[in-house]
């Protein structure tokens, strides 16, 4: 997968508000559902793939399944083929094997216990902080705007707000060289709240080609 900005989300069945607190909600083939702010065809392979993770994430969180139930059901949704696999995979399972050590960098910026946080913007969250560490072809801008689209497209009201602050804070640690060369240009710390897909995806066609 190459980044920046290949949109994911190919329909589910619903999770924004709603947090189940045992078993995640018997899903249909078509996932968590979303809001529809990002239209399909705007999409790149690495944007689906950031939102088959998602899902797969929310599973993980909301029911504790084993990954490799997870990951045989996530695959099997409608749309899966149209994502970069390997970046799913990458996050997925990178994602989990990390939890602790993304969770450790991720609570000291939170205004609330992690239990209180909403499962969508928590494995949003992982998945910003995942690609921060991780996925260094991926410009720090996209990977901040990918995540804002993500928790606005399938989390609560202003989760993206929060999800922005909080991987806000922690590109500076995180990709440190990067933000300081875009303070160097003038650039400003970070996208707005509301970015737009095309400009982020504009970037992760380059980065994928």
């Amino acid at each position: 997968m190459s980044d920046n900005n290949n949109h994911n989300s190919d329909d589910a069945t619903t999770a924004g508000n709603s947090h189940p607190s045992t078993r995640p909600p018997k899903q249909a083939r078509t996932g968590l559902k979303s809001t529809g702010v990002r239209k399909a065809a705007s999409k790149s392979n690495r944007s689906r793939a950031r939102e088959f993770a998602l899902q797969a994430l929310y599973q993980h969180l909301v029911g504790g399944n084993a990954p490799e139930a997870i990951d045989a059901f996530t695959r099997d949704l409608a749309g899966f083929h149209k994502a970069d696999s390997v970046h799913y995979d990458a996050l997925l399972h990178g994602s989990i094997k990390l939890a602790a050590e993304m969770d450790a960098l991720i609570t000291p910026l939170l205004d609330r216990k992690m239990a209180e946080i909403s499962p969508i913007e928590h494995a949003v969250m992982w998945i910003g902080v995942y690609e921060f560490q991780h996925c260094l072809d991926v410009p720090w801008r996209v990977v901040l705007n990918e995540c804002i689209e993500l928790a606005k497209e399938f989390g609560g009201t202003d989760g993206h707000k929060y999800v922005n602050a909080v991987l806000n804070g922690l590109a500076p640690q995180l990709r440190a060289a990067e933000v300081a060369a875009d303070k160097a240009s003038g650039a400003t710390t970070a996208p707005a709240a509301a970015s737009a897909p095309e400009a982020a995806a504009a970037a992760d066609d380059s980065a994928e080609g």
